[in-house]
């Protein structure tokens, strides 16, 4: 198992309730799995206490096996915004997760970036700098940040909120094919559900709060997948329940 959460709670210093109370679930190696769940419902909190960014009050969480406070670098986390330095160019960007890691040759950094730009479709941006790019290269610059870092998980958190809705498209398809090249484990959140149906093979869905539990649904559609695989029956029927139970957490 790629990552495993026993029990976790959570509950902000200036808050009177917990955020997570008790939270178990997992995730395979090698698997694309998204949260869903309205905005401010806690799906990001999973995320800052998968990456220590807030440590949990009770519980434990795992990745690969082994307690996430005995490990370093075993996870890359891509917010919702790019978050590229402007003052760097795009390659410096990318260089930047091989720097801190340390033990490479200034040869071997720029060939790891070199390679990773060609993978993500900027092989001749990598002079240019972040306001010189569209929003949906950006986040490909971001992307292929994170994947830099070498981690075995991709905590991934509503990456393509900001863009307009052809780009989004666009970079969700991008995305899964990605994906699909490489296997890398990924945690995506999101509060759409038709991009969550698109890319992943299994949702949890976030229906109460706390968070004490997700609702966990297989996604019935194989890999690779295609945009208008979203039109058949039992996708359409998928898509409405999940939008139901989205809608009975905001009027409840």
């Amino acid at each position: 198992m790629m990552l495993e959460l026993r029990g976790v709670t959570y509950r902000y210093p200036s808050e009177d309730f917990d955020t997570l109370q008790n939270l178990s679930f997992s995730v395979e190696e090698g698997s694309f799995v998204s949260i869903i769940g309205v905005s401010g419902c806690g799906k990001s909190t999973i995320f800052r206490l998968i990456n220590r960014l807030l440590s949990p009050a009770a519980g434990e969480i795992r990745v690969g096996g082994r307690p996430i406070a005995e490990q370093r670098q075993y996870c890359g986390y891509m917010p919702q915004r790019d978050l590229l330095f402007p003052w760097r160019t795009v390659g410096e960007n990318l260089r930047l997760p091989l720097e801190i890691r340390g033990g490479l040759s200034r040869g071997e950094m720029q060939r790891r970036v070199d390679e990773t730009l060609a993978e993500v479709g900027l092989a001749d941006c990598g002079k240019k700098y972040p306001a010189e790019l569209s929003g949906g290269m950006r986040q490909r610059a971001a992307f292929g940040r994170t994947a830099l870092t070498g981690c075995p998980l991709l905590l991934l958190d509503e990456p393509f909120s900001a863009l307009d809705f052809l780009t989004r498209v666009s970079m969700q398809e991008w995305l899964l094919g990605q994906w699909e090249r490489h296997r890398q484990t990924v945690l995506f959140i999101t509060h759409d559900v038709e991009e969550a149906i698109f890319l992943s093979g299994r949702i949890l869905v976030v229906d109460s709060t706390p968070i004490r539990s997700l609702t966990e649904i297989e996604v019935p559609l194989p890999y690779p997948r295609r945009r208008e695989m979203l039109a058949r029956p039992e996708i359409l029927q998928l898509r409405e329940r999940l939008l139901d139970s989205l809608r009975r957490k905001v009027t409840g």
